[in-house]
């Protein structure tokens, strides 16, 4: 398997290398030797950017699951441990729900990452951050389009605490004319 892997990554790495080279040089170019010391550098790099770590396995161990709260959720480890898909299911504002995020740690930008999208939108919502050990919280910032003001952005900040291995809170805040104004708390439980 590692094998199969090195060389989906050495297949990739020559594939974006001989596009780079082209689009550059406006023309066919030799590639460079697989000795090529550049060239091993680079196969390291993308090694590194795509290895599962121990910040992988910690968003594991805190969200793999199924979860609790005002909305159903899953959590299950996906990619060979580097992202947590979560899909979520209940009803709010007394409409069905639906919504799946995907949550992970970038090794090449050192910064957890969320992804949403749900049922009541039709946008996909980034939100980037870092996680405090100290308060057992994710906090991620990001910013999406304001559906109330058309054109404008709205930032958001989440906090997601780990309480104990079998809660966490989701608290969410969007900031509108300055002001940082706290809009949701998620409590979850986990039932397995």
């Amino acid at each position: 398997m590692r094998r199969l892997r090195a060389v989906v990554l050495y297949s990739l790495l020559s594939a974006v290398t001989a596009s780079l080279l082209l689009a550059k040089a406006g023309q066919a170019q030799a590639l460079p030797s697989p000795a090529d010391p550049a060239r091993q550098a680079a196969m390291d790099a993308w090694q590194a950017a795509a290895t599962a770590g121990a910040q992988h396995r910690q968003l594991a161990e805190h969200f793999v699951g199924q979860w609790q709260a005002t909305l159903n959720a899953t959590g299950e480890a996906i990619l060979g441990g580097r992202q947590i898909r979560t899909v979520y299911t209940g009803s709010m504002m007394g409409a069905p729900f639906e919504g799946i995020s995907l949550s992970g740690y970038d090794n090449v930008s050192r910064q957890y990452t969320s992804v949403w999208q749900d049922n009541m939108s039709t946008g996909s919502y980034l939100t980037e951050g870092d996680y405090d050990p100290a308060s057992r919280s994710y906090q991620y910032r990001g910013q999406w389009p304001d559906p109330l003001q058309a054109g404008t952005l709205v930032q958001v900040r989440e906090t997601l605490r780990v309480v104990d291995a079998d809660h966490h809170v989701l608290d969410m805040h969007e900031t509108r004319a300055g002001k940082e104004v706290h809009v949701m708390r998620i409590e979850f439980t986990r039932i397995r």
